[in-house]
């Protein structure tokens, strides 16, 4: 396995009970995204046995005894006016991705866009790239939805089909990620902008504009996330700027 020092080595995760479950009934939390075994800082060896762990040993028994304890509300049947709205958008979506019958493949997409996330809101970022990169996502996805080919049908197993879906979802999420790194203009965990560094090139915090807990909404298709703060405060810790010198 080739190790590489990526930026998530230096996060931590939300917190999780000994049933993998967060602070909100019913949200588990898998692998590297829960700090229940490893720590913030992991090595992708370690990060890919606690998701093996996780999945293979605790979720199975864990969730299934949530959902024991929990059943769905009886009233909850294919006729709900929720399940039908949910059914008839994924008919939609799946209807429109066949009919596209483009000239690129889904995974042409699927890197040219990990391409642009990787450059531009990478271990190191700008306010620059960052404005860059959110106009080649918003580009790159009104090409995916006219110039993408999905092969197969849909009343089969169409795993062509499952990567488009799960594409079309990566555009949404690859753009809000580069909103949120352009909106926090300071260097801080995984958050490295060069216009926010010391003289000796360490990262350069600015507590009293962002520190806060921030949690984007979505806000629909065309317009902007909303943000959500939680300002945090300290009562036994000093915060104070990190130096590896």
């Amino acid at each position: 396995m080739r190790i590489y020092p990526a930026i998530h080595y230096t996060m931590g995760g939300l917190w999780v009970d000994y049933d993998l479950q967060s602070s909100i009934p019913g949200l588990f939390v898998i692998g590297e995204a829960n700090f229940s075994d490893h720590g913030a800082n992991r090595l992708g060896a370690s990060a890919l046995m606690q998701g093996l762990a996780d999945g293979y040993f605790v979720l199975p028994g864990t969730i299934n005894d949530y959902l024991a304890r929990n059943p769905l509300p009886e009233d909850v049947d294919a006729d709900h006016p929720a399940v039908v709205e949910a059914a008839e958008g994924v008919r939609e979506r799946t209807a429109r991705l066949l009919a596209i019958d483009g000239s690129r493949s889904v995974d042409s997409f699927h890197k040219e866009l990990g391409s642009i996330v990787w450059e531009y809101c990478g271990m190191e970022r700008n306010a620059e790239g960052l404005t860059h990169a959110i106009k080649e996502i918003r580009r790159l996805r009104d090409a995916f939805w006219t110039e993408v080919k999905v092969t197969g049908v849909n009343e089969e197993l169409n795993q062509c089909l499952e990567r488009a879906g799960r594409v079309a979802d990566f555009f949404g999420l690859a753009e809000l990620m580069c909103i949120d790194a352009l909106h926090r203009e300071e260097s801080c965990g995984a958050h490295f902008r060069s216009e926010s560094q010391t003289e000796g090139g360490e990262a350069l915090r600015q507590d009293e504009d962002f520190s806060y807990v921030a949690a984007w909404e979505f806000g629909g298709d065309g317009s902007s996330p909303v943000l959500h703060r939680e300002n945090l405060e300290f009562e036994n810790i000093k915060v104070q700027q990190r130096s590896y010198k």
